[in-house]
């Protein structure tokens, strides 16, 4: 983009041409006819790639919550790059005056300060002759390179790496123009003491943006180029002065200032106002690190990132990549919150409470929530860098065994099986259950289970045993079903042990004495929500690279029939009725979840939902749950004999869930099928006839996607016709079903919606 007369033709077959006398010249002492390197040389220069843009040099990685908003920024090294127009003038008058003084004058190469290096190099001294431009495009090539060998050859002191920088500076002056040239090399030059770029520099140096740098403080900056060590200002100030005032001679010679200017900045000290040195950008200097180390362990993990996980970590630090999150800063809040107010961060306890939320639909993790500040676990209380949301391999714990949670899926397994909420068994305080197999076939030897805590005693069905939490119920539940499908049946909502390590199959299983992470509870009962569609876990939603975007889809697929997971919901819903081990735990609008506790009280759970989010609370000690478990503990100034699921848990839950879905629409559960219902207690039926027949919703007005959730709620199978009809309604709204809102329809029926195309 310089102005030259010549073509680029022309031009380039000139240039190549000096090109080869400049390799004859360099290789001089070794090679014998000239006439023929050279030729080769001119050959080789232009087969070389000369394109700049195609090299990316490392780039801070922008992590974003679903709003837009910044959660991190991810960079291996700090780096602020800032527009030329926000660099003082002087400053870039420093650079060219002691780099290169012509620089406005060549398109790339420098020809007199090429072959007076070309000429020493021959006779034995190595010399540079780069132009500005040319250090732009090492610097380029040691950010660009993707590997430790790739950045030593850009740095090699050798013929080769001087012809090829000298192909890129030709191509970047031809593509570039002298100001995003001067930009890019200030932003990318390295100033010493850990510094890149010359804002980073002005304010570590002087504590000032580059914008208000002086002449004697943009001469320091500018004289470090060369050499950083060299001339360090903080350990070698003589040096860093001498080398000042040599940049601020240089700028006499090209007019930049005057004498009297350089030789008033000359007679003053360097001025230095230091600043902390500023640590690269990470999760650690976010408001949300335990989300964010999370979004970045999942990215490596996850296939197609591309090479190790040397090459995944690079790529993710310098990629200049925005990565677009699932995080809702609200749901955020509500959840850092609740979790906060309960336990304390820092809390004499020592006790850990997380708190996860996802979206039932796509698997979106909505908020993550800890009682720990992030940071290197150095043994102070209340900091640490393990995200105990997760599991282990995702930068996790070993989890916190997830208690009467588990229930959940022995109440799914029956329903699968067809049994109904009426199953009943005599639940006493105690008893013993045998004849149980893995999935193997391997017998399970007898098993003695007990009532305690908040169960009781005596006949119950599932509504009533899931209702106060009946352990003698579920054990025998359990047997019926059989152990290897209440198993299997966990497995499908993707329950995992967050060690890593596969499901114990043994007797206990119900009870929930398996570690998991609460990622792990919150996904599994989102499958109930999402009415028997699991959809995978997942931190993101989108990455972009600056030349397109990765939208990542969700993953999702039905593990459980849809009148199964409305049946279990139901159940579900069951501990928040009067006398439930969650009837305080209300929060104003249809819910369904669980407490769990554990025998030991190793940890104390609550994991429940809304037919649109799903959210899971756990409670216990990082120290070790035997050392340390849920007795005779105080926490947050309150002391607990014993912490049940209900204790804290529960209200944690409460609270986030309650402030969570503020503002958002009310849904009903989906009615489960007639088949449940029968041979039961009939505690939970509804008043006035068959389960099977329900009357159409009024969904008039409604948005077509709004109208066709509420119809599918209700039982129904909606079909939208294709073609519009006149209407009051505004144009896309529902004009009118049929049947119309309020007919007695069974379960099952197709309920035709029309929707407006306005008056």
């Amino acid at each position: 983009m310089h102005n030259s007369r010549w073509s680029s033709a022309v031009r380039m077959s000139y240039l190549a041409a000096i090109a080869g006398v400049l390799v004859a010249l360099l290789a001089l002492p070794t090679v014998g006819g000239l006439a023929l390197v050279v030729r080769d040389g001119a050959t080789g220069f232009l087969d070389l790639p000369h394109d700049i843009h195609r090299l990316r040099p490392a780039q801070p990685t922008r992590i974003l919550d679903a709003d837009g908003g910044t959660i991190a920024e991810i960079a291996d090294k700090r780096r602020d790059p800032v527009p030329l127009e926000e660099v003082s003038p002087v400053m870039a008058e420093a650079v060219i005056a002691i780099e290169d003084r012509r620089f406005y004058e060549h398109g790339g190469l420098d020809l007199r300060s090429v072959f007076r290096a070309a000429v020493r190099t021959a006779q034995g001294d190595l010399q540079g002759g780069s132009t500005l431009t040319q250090q732009y495009v090492k610097n380029v090539l040691v950010e660009s390179a993707e590997s430790s060998e790739e950045a030593a050859d850009a740095r090699a002191v050798s013929i080769g790496r001087k012809v090829r920088e000298l192909r890129y500076a030709l191509g970047a002056e031809h593509r570039m123009t002298k100001r995003e040239i001067l930009e890019g090399y200030l932003n990318i030059s390295y100033f010493g003491n850990s510094v890149y770029g010359v804002e980073a520099a002005a304010q570590r140096y002087f504590s000032t943006p580059a914008e208000n740098l002086s002449l004697r403080q943009a001469a320091l900056l500018a004289g470090l180029v060369k050499g950083p060590a060299l001339y360090d200002p903080v350990q070698r100030p003589d040096a860093a002065r001498d080398r000042r005032d040599t940049v601020l001679e240089s700028m006499v010679r090209t007019g930049a200032v005057s004498r009297k200017e350089a030789e008033a900045a000359q007679a003053r000290g360097l001025g230095m106002n230091l600043s902390p040195p500023a640590a690269p950008a990470g999760c650690h200097s976010s408001d949300r690190p335990f989300f964010c180390s999370y979004v970045l362990t999942w990215l490596q993990e996850r296939p197609g990132l591309g090479g190790d996980a040397a090459q995944s970590e690079k790529w993710l630090k310098s990629g200049g990549l925005t990565i677009r999150t699932t995080l809702d800063p609200a749901m955020q809040r509500a959840a850092q919150q609740a979790v906060e107010d309960s336990v304390p961060v820092g809390d004499a306890s020592g006790k850990v409470a997380v708190g996860v939320l996802v979206d039932p639909a796509t698997g979106g993790v909505r908020a993550m929530a800890q009682n720990r500040d992030y940071g290197l676990d150095s043994g102070g209380r209340g900091v640490t860098a393990v995200n105990f949301a997760v599991d282990a391999e995702l930068g996790g714990s070993a989890g916190f065994q997830a208690g009467s949670t588990f229930k959940a899926f022995t109440a799914a397994a029956a329903l699968k099986e067809g049994r109904g909420f009426g199953t009943s068994f005599d639940s006493p305080r105690s008893t013993t259950v045998s004849g149980m197999r893995s999935c193997s076939g391997e017998k399970r030897p007898d098993w003695r289970v007990r009532n305690h805590g908040d169960s009781t005693s005596g006949k119950h069905d599932m509504l009533t045993g899931t209702r106060n939490s009946v352990n003698t119920y579920f054990a025998q539940l359990q047997k019926r079903v059989g152990l290897c499908d209440t198993v299997q049946t966990a497995r499908a909502l993707g329950v995992h042990r967050a060690d890593g390590a596969p499901l114990g199959e043994w007797n206990s299983f119900t009870l929930g004495d398996q570690e998991v992470a609460p990622l792990t509870m919150a996904s599994a009962y989102a499958v109930f929500a999402n009415r028997g569609v699991r959809c995978e876990p997942r931190p993101v939603t989108a990455v972009s690279d600056g030349a397109g975007t990765d939208r990542l889809a969700p993953s999702c697929s039905r593990v459980l029939p849809r009148g199964v997971a409305d049946a279990t919901s139901r159940v579900l819903s069951q501990p928040f009725k009067p006398g439930g081990t969650a009837a305080a735990l209300g929060i104003g609008r249809p819910a369904a979840g669980k407490t769990g506790t554990t025998d030991n009280a190793a940890a104390a759970w609550f994991a429940g939902f809304t037919p649109g989010l799903a959210g899971a609370v756990a409670l216990g000690d990082p120290r070790g749950a035997a050392q340390h478990p849920l007795r005779d503990v105080t926490i947050g100034g309150t002391f607990y004999p014993t912490v049940y699921g209900g204790t804290l848990p529960g209200p944690i839950w409460q609270q986030t869930m309650r402030e969570a879905t503020e503002g958002t629409r009310e849904e009903p559960f989906p009615r489960p099928p007639g088949r449940f219902t029968g041979g039961g207690s009939g505690a939970d039926r509804p008043q006035g006839g068959d389960d099977s027949t329900r009357r159409v919703p009024d969904v008039v007005g409604r948005a077509r996607e709004d109208a066709v959730r509420a119809l599918e709620a209700a039982g129904y199978a909606p079909s939208v016709g294709e073609v519009t009809v006149p209407s009051d309604e505004p144009e896309g709204r529902v004009a009118a079903t049929n049947p119309r809102p309020g007919a007695d329809l069974p379960e099952g029926a197709v309920v035709n919606v029309f929707v407006s195309r306005g008056g």
